[in-house]
């Protein structure tokens, strides 16, 4: 586990019931950075704080991840909550390529990102190529990029052609990818990162 990580579920467990549930509520309808979604609500409002740092950091990652527990969190009232929350995140960042900090590299420094290290798993084993596709229209692919890997009439052929837009690519757009795999595809993920 990651410091950062460990960082929001401390925030997250410090809460009382009243104050976790205010937090949720309004986790539903704070400003997100472009580009990325929204916790669905009937995901959101069951989870006890360990599911919902899971899913903030697979959602947003760390560093994104404690910024909005932290704005959350104020929000609602719980300044000094969200201060601790971020001189601990500030102290466990490290920036990594534009300032972004994947939760993957950041475990294994100097290690290329996961859709780099698993891309022919990806390739052929990925079946829910258009909901990934989805996931990535606007954000990572243009309307012309998501035509022609939709025009692509097998899943590995559709997964090649996403790969062949690969290297223009930076850390974030490969961390949506990884998001839309999770999301899409967790147990495959899953199963690759225990490879």
């Amino acid at each position: 586990m990651g410091r950062i990580r460990d960082a929001i579920l401390d925030a997250l467990e410090n809460l009382t019931a009243e104050e976790f549930k205010k937090f949720k509520m309004k986790l539903l309808s704070v400003p997100l950075r472009e580009g990325y979604g929204r916790i669905p609500r009937g995901t959101l409002l069951p989870m006890d704080a360990m599911d919902l740092t899971d899913k903030l950091v697979s959602f947003y990652l760390e560093e994104y991840g404690a910024e909005l527990t932290a704005v959350v969190l104020r929000d609602i009232g719980m300044q000094e909550t969200a201060e601790r929350l971020q001189e601990t995140s500030h102290k466990g960042h490290t920036p990594g390529p534009a300032g972004i900090q994947d939760y993957q590299t950041a475990a294994k420094p100097g290690a290329s990102h996961f859709v780099d290290q698993h891309r022919a798993a990806l390739i052929t084993r990925v079946t829910e190529v258009d909901e990934v596709l989805d996931a990535l229209y606007g954000k990572v692919l243009s309307e012309q990029q998501y035509q022609a890997v939709r025009a692509e009439s097998t899943n590995p052929g559709k997964m090649r052609k996403l790969f062949s837009f690969a290297p223009a690519w930076n850390t974030t757009c490969k961390d949506l990818l990884l998001t839309a795999l999770r999301n899409t595809q967790p147990y495959l993920v899953a199963d690759l990162e225990k490879s």
